[in-house]
């Protein structure tokens, strides 16, 4: 596969999962796809509890490698991954769609936080096997 697909983290505020998500697959997968984030809003800064805990696990400074994006600062993409909104969630042109169904750790303990971020994890490996081995 020479043209790597395009990948859309999407949450409302773009500030916390879906952020955790483009830095973990940029991270984990980079050369299997390209990682982008967005939301119907804007919020000043990232979470700085998700900043804080994947700084700790991984060695990522976020807040120097990203920031909180609208849907429309984002390329046209292949695949929308939506974080589990529980609302309404964005709606993004794709070639396929799938939910994460993530609980927002917003306000939660490290521990909660540390929980959506292995899933994450788990997550974005599973997501570059399937687009790896073309099922996806």
């Amino acid at each position: 596969m020479n043209n790597k697909p395009k990948v859309a983290f999407i949450c409302v505020h773009n500030s916390c999962r879906s952020q955790i998500a483009e830095a973990l697959g940029k991270y984990l997968a980079s050369d299997i796809f390209e990682s982008y984030s967005a939301g119907t809003e804007t919020k000043p800064k990232i979470n700085q509890d998700a900043v804080r805990l994947v700084k700790d696990k991984y060695n990522i400074d976020m807040e120097k490698t990203q920031y909180s994006k609208l849907l429309e600062d984002i390329p046209l993409v292949d695949i929308v991954i939506t974080m589990g909104c529980n609302v309404n969630c964005p709606n993004l042109p794709c070639k396929h769609k799938k939910d994460w169904g993530l609980e927002d750790p917003t306000g939660k303990s490290d521990e909660e936080f540390y929980k959506i971020i292995d899933k994450i994890h788990t997550n974005i490996l599973n997501l570059a096997k399937r687009i790896k081995e073309n099922n996806i």
